[in-house]
């Protein structure tokens, strides 16, 4: 039994100062998995050392990759190919990291061998017909659970064959396990997309030589390609960054400066919505690295006031609204957020986890099928519970700033999978931040 971790944040304080959170959490599992299958070998740096992204590693590792590091963010992939992937000893476990079985799904349907994927209890409980199912019309054979989600079992040596798939909701991971499975795949494969949403792999993909061709909302390439490996350069990740975002705004007194955050077009809804709340957020020094942009973000505190949030803008800020419900909480007036029925099947229920957590503070949080209608007021204290959900943990934490008492949170070991050292790179910056460990 692993230990358990909670939070205890003193009210008040402001933060300042300049910080790099840690790399992007989407890019550090693209370069290992791109880069194991890619001739040739991949040099990456600013790679997150965090348990997601560790969770990739290992299983390419068991897949007969030699991966050297982590060393300081700096990871050395030895490509074996397309078609150099070893069958594993045994079932590949993938942690909590959704993002680690989906996309290994389309990966290795294509595979000669067969594999297992499982995950701990909350990964075991997230939907996976989505990418089983039209995994399954390209010719793939995946049992899942009654339940459609995990342990999967891929039968490997089949023939797949590339289809035209409109994605019925939004879904990076879907998208990119398609995509991947195109790659093994004869003819064509495109995916169209009812929203923008992160462009991650496409970029990769690109960067190591495979062509890929965007049309409107529809991505396709080709199966039978190849990969040369390349360098690689994780920006700061931008999920990790709007805590700090959201942090420096509804705190009085906070000015922060934010270096190397990815700000990929696909993931800024975050730093949209919050300027739309009257955020003060400048972007500067913008640069390409690797094929991504970056750049360094100063924020400093302003009011914040309710909005309804545009729906266009909810793909974009997915993983970010746990601590955009923070603040919404410390806006005036109402913040209403649609068309985000998508938060409810992540690592919790994020619609409902926040809702409760709010309420618990005193805020006026009523969750809605798909969204949640919250009103700005006076965040109280109390002991909430993070549902082992590491975003949800770090939001609360972050809600102490504004608080009038301290806020004691659960179970919160599981921000490792993300945001390794952030209660200290929090206290840095100026949040009283304790960490409690129970035996």
């Amino acid at each position: 039994m692993s230990q358990r971790i909670d939070f205890i944040v003193s009210p008040g304080g402001r933060l300042q100062g300049q910080a790099r959170v840690p790399g992007d959490k989407s890019i550090s599992h693209r370069a290992i998995m791109l880069g194991a299958i890619a001739e040739g070998t991949t040099r990456v740096q600013g790679f997150l050392e965090a348990e997601d992204a560790l969770a990739t590693l290992a299983a390419f590792r068991r897949m007969g990759v030699r991966i050297d590091g982590p060393d300081g963010g700096r990871v050395t992939v030895h490509g074996v190919g397309m078609g150099g992937l070893q069958a594993p000893d045994g079932p590949l476990y993938l942690g909590n990291s959704g993002t680690s079985m989906r996309l290994l799904c389309g990966l290795l349907a294509g595979q000669p061998f067969d594999s297992v994927l499982t995950g701990d209890e909350s990964l075991s409980r997230r939907p996976m017909r989505r990418v089983t199912e039209p995994l399954e019309r390209m010719g793939a054979k995946i049992d899942t659970t009654p339940d459609g989600t995990a342990p999967l079992h891929i039968h490997g040596g089949r023939r797949l064959h590339g289809i035209h798939y409109d994605m019925p909701v939004a879904s990076a991971q879907v998208k990119s396990a398609l995509l991947l499975a195109g790659l093994y795949a004869e003819g064509e494969t495109c995916v169209a997309e009812p929203a923008p949403t992160r462009d991650h792999t496409e970029r990769m993909l690109q960067g190591l030589g495979y062509e890929v061709r965007r049309a409107g909302n529809r991505i396709c390439l080709h199966g039978g390609g190849r990969l040369t490996a390349a360098d690689l350069d994780v920006p700061a990740d931008i999920s990790s960054a709007a805590f700090f975002l959201v942090g420096a705004s509804i705190a009085p007194g906070s000015e922060l400066v934010l270096e190397h955050v990815g700000i990929n077009p696909t993931r800024t809804g975050v730093i949209d919505i919050l300027r739309l709340m009257g955020a003060k957020i400048e972007v500067y020094n913008p640069r390409m690295v690797g094929g991504e942009p970056v750049a360094d973000l100063r924020v400093v505190s302003r009011p914040l006031k309710g909005v309804h949030i545009p729906e266009k803008l909810v793909p974009l800020a997915i993983d970010e609204f746990p601590v955009l419900f923070v603040a919404a909480a410390c806006a005036e007036g109402e913040t209403v957020l649609t068309g985000a029925a998508e938060l409810r099947v992540k690592e919790s229920d994020r619609i409902q986890s926040m809702a409760d957590g709010l309420r618990i503070l005193g805020i006026d949080a009523r969750p809605t099928a798909d969204g949640m209608i919250v009103r700005g007021g006076r965040i109280g204290s109390g002991r909430v519970r993070s549902h082992g959900d590491h975003r949800i943990a770090m939001a609360f934490a972050i809600a102490a700033l504004r608080a009038e008492g301290p806020i004691e949170i659960e179970d919160c070991a599981n921000v490792n999978t993300s945001f390794p050292g952030f209660a200290d790179l929090a206290a840095r910056l100026g949040l009283g931040v304790e960490v409690v460990s129970h035996d």
